[in-house]
């Protein structure tokens, strides 16, 4: 019997966008990479009921920081998406969860540091819900207080992503109101 062929997967499609966050073309993400051009991302923080954030284990799959902890969700926006409903799909397709309201916490433009995205940081605020990683996209994750993120920075820096670091450092993860 002849082994049936899929054909491969469409490549995600983001916008290239100029040094000031203007759309130029579509191009895949791979080849955005590949050529160091700019693009977009989305990063969104998940709390639960006692204001601990949720991290998650990248997949050692992952071409950036496979296995390190990121952020709650994170991806690319793609071509001709709004970030809002990229934070939204990134959110549902990697943890199974629905926000109820996705609040902007910061944005950074884009350099070497952010593999040339222009990164828009989105917070879901507490959830009731626990989190179900995707197995093809997350290797599984934790809630962390401030502390213990504090104690994983300190001492565990190079089991995080630089997102993790960069935000927790410049004080964005953690609110009186988390």
């Amino acid at each position: 019997m002849a082994k049936k062929k899929y054909p491969a997967p469409a490549p995600e499609l983001v916008d290239i966008v100029d040094a000031r966050d203007r759309p130029l073309l579509v191009m895949s993400k791979a080849e955005a990479h590949r050529q160091s051009l700019f693009h977009r991302s989305v990063m969104v923080l998940v709390y639960n009921a006692q204001g601990k954030l949720y991290l998650q284990k990248r997949g050692a799959n992952k071409d950036l920081y496979p296995g390190r902890f990121d952020l709650s969700a994170t991806g690319h926006v793609r071509a001709g998406e709004a970030r809002r409903d990229a934070a939204a799909r990134e959110l549902y397709e990697e943890l199974g969860l629905r926000a109820k309201t996705l609040t902007v916490i910061d944005a950074i433009p884009a350099s070497q540091e952010t593999a040339d995205e222009f990164v828009t940081l989105y917070s879901a605020g507490r959830i009731t819900e626990t989190p179900r990683p995707n197995p093809e996209e997350v290797a599984g994750g934790m809630f962390v207080d401030a502390g213990e993120l504090a104690a994983l920075t300190r001492s565990y820096r190079d089991m995080l992503t630089p997102a993790v670091v960069r935000f927790f450092e410049e004080k964005a993860l953690f609110s009186p109101t988390e």
